[in-house]
């Protein structure tokens, strides 16, 4: 296998070496007159193709074939500069760093939104370990690919697909899942409010209207007290771009994914305002059997701005979806049906059809006002909403037949069903499907105000409030042959305790996102519980920084109180439905230091402690109003220090870590054969997570970019936890205290290695390809003796194409991804031992995404700009 892996590069090396174009390179630095860096800026050669924009630090790397001209730099709102330059042949030409003004009278378009919201690390600056993905990297890699596969480069970061359909990939930073990662979408927290979690599938436009994506490791400089235990992953969105035009785009993958987007900017209006829009449909087979999905991407930005000192931007965001799910099963599964295996799905006279599918429609949106006072103080707020409709689909009642090739038997459960007396089945002798329906309301607002007293000394201070509502229930999609479905009341084990006598239910509820903003089930209608949650979250934080050209420092904190109460339709009467309420409160304290060496040369150091509240999900016991008196404050300490070495040919970094993490809270589930889920809680988890992380872009050649990156963790639990088993219905089934001691932590790869190249063959084409090796993999559960999979490769190769015209353009993009030896363990089992030929496994379950042998997917896109 390794040798496959370095026949492959050295055939790619050995085709760069033969092919040679005389490129020659502009670097630089664009900043703001405050000396902010500005992202997103346009870099481009006066009468020519040669483009391209700054990155989050507001530096730029320019090729070109010409050794004179003119270079143009103009960004959203700002006063444009042409710059004269010369370029001795061979020799790369540093423009220094470029000031740009804002615009005095005409509006030139609309500026990044929420500047001063967004906590954007600078490189040379700000004392985190930080990486940057460029909207043009964004937008050729991604094609048929989830949103997180764009950081899948970055060290410390590991991707993996999780129940095997379109949006259900999740994603670990240094050994913590993305519970533990805080997300920003211009400045707004994204993360669920009950369990923090991510939920890529909500958000699967993401890949077309993100301009940037930087990813701070550890607990970074993020400002809001948030659940940035692993990192902060701050997502900017594109706005109005600065002139007229747009553009179409169509991607064609495996299993029949096809996806088509059109987008367009009316640039600068003669009534000062600005509008950019896109609309995406999207499709596709899914990776194995039974994995279907559909859905569309929307996007819709105005921006304003009505002064020198007032600029306004509202963004509407959202992603309709559908899609079938693989959920997880043990391995002897695969190993007996092969590794497209999936029997959630099966035929219904002729017609396909899926137990699991997943339908969600959760439209964003924001409005961002950036107040500049002087030019020493400005104002930056965000106010954002969110409405989450939808949910996931899944058996009901125990009377599941199998075929004899591992699938459902739909005809004989609709003829058992049809059987029943007067149609009317009970859990005990009937089976449906059903909708396991969340709902939610959340409105914010983020608010920074920021005041640059001297030239060396600044400090900001703001507010961040939130507001959540949540709706829970299950309904029936599909009878399947039944009238109804009988659902027990009061005094019954799992009966509704507000009917006396129970019910019938004799609706059903499509599992469709648009439907589901309309579906509003009466509470007779609903089978198995019906609950509500509100939290309400209050925080204020604040900074301060000292930095000079060599040295910065900074010290940050947050205080943050945040209450739950729920509201119980199900198991509790009518007197009794709504829970005690419960208030807890956090903290978070910060500082760290950066000083430059050198030229070229910097360290760094940071540290804090996070005192973070439980998730909600963690306060009340088995989902009820019981309080569980076992959850406290989870203590987060995290220390950190780092190198960085910049010049024209070289960025390097080094990073090493130490992070502890008490009284944590996790839950991990099991899925037997017959598709039954068990769910472990486990209290008084301790972890400690150790490593070091490097990576390097070179530029060897004028025309050639390589990079790699390493991660090597070392991440075990700390101390004994208490551990609750719940079946699917969320009955208790047993407790105990488990020894779990030195215990390997799951889900993230703990070894990574990478290496990756891009060569420019010739004007307007480029190849490009990525290599990762993965190690030391964990199976996700909490214990002492874990279960670890075998190592195994992954490599992206790509090919580029573009051909300029004088007003437009035309691209072309073909990405091939090979997977060698992939196992995706998630749960350990009881199951009896397994074989692959040559090593024994002990009960592992695994995902969709393979396992012995090779897996391979491809996507080709196509781009018009206009």
């Amino acid at each position: 296998m390794k040798q496959r892996i370095k026949s492959f590069f050295l055939f790619t090396m050995l085709l760069v070496a033969t092919l040679s174009f005389a490129q020659e390179r502009i670097t630089g630095t664009v900043n703001d007159a405050t000396g902010a860096p500005l992202l997103g800026a346009s870099v481009a050669v006066k009468n020519g193709s040669d483009a391209t924009s700054t990155d989050a630090n507001g530096t730029f790397t320019l090729s070109t074939s010409k050794l004179s001209g003119q270079v143009v730099i103009s960004f959203l709102g700002y006063n444009s500069q042409t710059l004269d330059f010369t370029i001795t042949a061979g020799t790369p030409l540093n423009l220094g760093t470029v000031t740009l003004a804002e615009a005095s009278q005409e509006l030139e378009g609309v500026v990044i939104v929420g500047k001063g919201v967004i906590d954007l690390a600078q490189d040379r600056r700000t004392p985190v370990a930080v990486s940057n993905i460029s909207r043009k990297e964004i937008q050729e890699k991604s094609g048929n690919q989830e949103f997180p596969e764009v950081m899948k480069n970055t060290p410390g970061i590991y991707v993996a697909s999780q129940a095997g359909g379109y949006g259900d990939s999740k994603m670990y930073v240094r050994g913590f899942d993305q519970t533990n990662t805080a997300f920003m979408l211009n400045g707004q927290p994204i993360n669920g409010m009950e369990d923090g979690n991510m939920y890529w599938s909500n958000w699967s436009g993401m890949t077309d209207v993100a301009n940037s994506v930087q990813v701070q490791r550890g607990l970074g400089s993020s400002k809001l007290a948030m659940s940035s235990v692993g990192g902060t992953v701050n997502i900017v969105t594109k706005a109005t771009d600065l002139k007229q035009g747009g553009f179409a785009q169509s991607i064609i993958g495996n299993n029949n994914f096809v996806k088509t987007t059109a987008g367009y900017n009316t640039g600068l209006m003669q009534n000062g305002f600005g509008v950019s829009a896109m609309l995406t449909k999207w499709s596709g087979d899914g990776y194995n059997r039974g994995t279907y999905g559909e859905g569309y991407n929307y996007f819709l930005s105005f921006g304003y701005k009505a002064n020198d000192k007032h600029l306004f931007n509202f963004l509407v965001f959202g992603a309709p979806q559908w899609h079938d799910q693989n959920f997880t099963k043990p391995l002897s599964k695969y190993l007996q049906y092969g590794r497209k295996y999936n029997n959630n799905y099966g035929f219904l006279w002729g017609d396909y059809l899926s137990e699991r599918r997943n339908y969600y429609h959760k439209p964003v949106a924001n409005f961002n006002w950036d107040y500049t006072i002087s030019d020493k103080m400005n104002l930056s707020t965000v106010l954002y909403a969110s409405w989450g409709r939808g949910g996931g689909t899944g058996n009901w009642g125990n009377a599941r037949k199998p075929t004899d090739d591992g699938h459902i038997d739909f005809n004989a459960i609709y003829k058992a069903n049809q059987a029943l007396t007067d149609g009317i089945g009970n859990v005990n002798n009937a089976y449906a499907i059903r909708n396991s329906v969340n709902n939610h309301a959340w409105y914010g607002v983020v608010s920074n105000f920021n005041h640059k007293i001297t030239d060396n000394f600044s400090y900001n201070a703001g507010i961040d409030l939130r507001t959540y509502k949540g709706t829970h229930y299950r309904e029936i999609s599909n009878f399947l042959g039944l009238s109804g479905f009988q659902v027990p009341g009061a005094g019954v084990k799992g009966g509704n305790q507000q009917y006396p006598d129970g019910f019938v239910v004799t609706e059903q509820y499509s599992a469709n996102p648009w439907s589901a903003f309309v579906n509003k089930p009466a509470n007779n209608q609903k089978v198995n519980y019906d609950y509500d949650e509100r939290i309400s979250y209050a925080g204020i934080f604040g900074q301060a920084e000292y930095a000079t050209d060599d040295f910065s420092a900074f010290v940050q904190g947050a205080l943050s109180n945040q209450s739950h109460v729920r509201w119980d339709r199900w198991q509790y009467t009518k007197e009794n439905e709504k829970s005690a309420k419960v208030t807890n409160a956090g903290y978070n304290i910060k500082g760290g230091a950066s000083y430059n060496i050198a030229e070229g040369h910097t360290v760094f150091a940071n540290a804090g402690f996070y005192s973070r509240q439980p998730y909600h999900d963690n306060i009340y016991l088995n989902f009820g109003n019981q309080v569980n008196p076992l959850t406290k404050n989870e203590k987060i300490t995290g220390l950190e220090a780092g190198y960085r070495f910049r010049n024209t040919y070289v960025d390097a970094d080094v990073n090493v870590y130490r992070t502890t993490w008490k009284n944590r809270v996790t839950t991990t589930s099991t899925t037997d054969a017959d598709g039954n889920e068990t769910f472990d809680n486990n209290s008084g988890v301790s972890q400690l997570h150790t490593g070091v992380e490097l990576e390097f872009t070179a530029h060897p050649a004028k025309q050639l970019d390589v990079r790699g990156c390493g991660a090597f963790g070392d991440w075990k639990y700390d101390d004994n936890v208490y551990k609750r088993k719940f079946d699917q219905n969320q009955n208790l089934i047993s407790e105990e205290i488990v020894d779990v001691k030195d215990g390997k932590v799951g889900g993230g790869a703990q070894s990574v290695w990478g290496l990756g190249a891009v060569y420019k063959i010739t004007k307007g084409l480029s190849i490009d390809a990525d290599w990762r090796n993965y190690d030391k993999l964990y199976a996700t559960v909490v214990t002492k003796n874990n279960v670890e999979l075998p190592s195994y490769d992954l490599v992206d190769a790509g090919v580029t194409y573009r051909l300029n015209f004088k007003d437009n353009s035309l691209q072309f993009r073909l990405n091939v991804n090979n997977v060698f030896d992939e196992v995706y363990i998630t749960e350990l089992t009881t199951a009896n031992p397994v074989t692959d030929g040559a090593t024994t496994y002990k009960g592992i379950n695994v995902t969709n995404n393979g396992f012995f042998g090779n897996g391979r997917t491809w996507n080709f896109s196509m781009r018009y700009n206009f």
